[in-house]
């Protein structure tokens, strides 16, 4: 019986190298995967799974539109695997899709993607996932001080934690850094 997969953590981490590591394996004995990306991340360009050690893969993409069970029926049904990078923007109604698609097409789904906001809220889409999902596996980064890194901050342009704002905001290290809770709780003032 297939699963739904939620690998997550924090801002660099290695969630995309993991995700295209897990793909290859698979092709590299024959079996074909299927990676779906959010289209509003087009850091690497269009269309691409970039991890940040220099690997990187083609990939559908998909809004808080898309229909990911038909899209999968149509594009990846002979598919041994499923790969969802940037999960966090799945929406609810696609996490209940992806379910779908590991209960009955039987086709296994691995989303990756982040848990929490730089406001210390849980994305809708992870919040679904760690509802729905069959497996649940922490991937793990440190802070600074060498902690467990479990949150992360946004950051200005003068480098000082943002509070406020949007939830999503594309960015890397430039924008983004993962810090242990109380080192978090530091840097927003609470």
């Amino acid at each position: 019986m297939a699963k739904l997969y939620f690998h997550y953590s924090t801002m660099n981490a290695g969630k995309s190298t993991l995700l295209l590591q897990a793909s290859y394996n698979y092709r590299e004995r024959g079996m074909r995967t299927l990676l779906l990306t959010a289209a509003l991340d087009d850091r690497a360009g269009k269309g691409r799974i970039a991890s940040r050690i220099g690997i990187a893969d083609d990939a559908l993409t998909f809004d808080s539109r898309s229909d990911l069970f038909a899209l999968i029926e149509e594009h990846g049904e002979s598919s041994a695997c499923i790969f969802i990078d940037e999960a966090q923007f799945l929406t609810r109604e696609q996490v209940w899709q992806l379910a779908r698609v590991a209960d009955d097409l039987n086709i296994p789904v691995m989303c990756y993607g982040l848990r929490v906001d730089f406001r210390g809220e849980l994305f809708p889409g992870s919040a679904a996932l760690l509802a729905l999902a069959d497996d649940m596996r922490e991937v793990r980064t440190i802070c600074h001080c060498g902690r467990k890194a479990t949150m992360v901050i946004r950051r200005d342009a003068d480098g000082r934690a943002i509070t406020e704002g949007a939830q999503v905001q594309v960015g890397g290290n430039e924008t983004y850094v993962s810090l242990c809770r109380r080192h978090w709780r530091e840097a927003v003032g609470r």
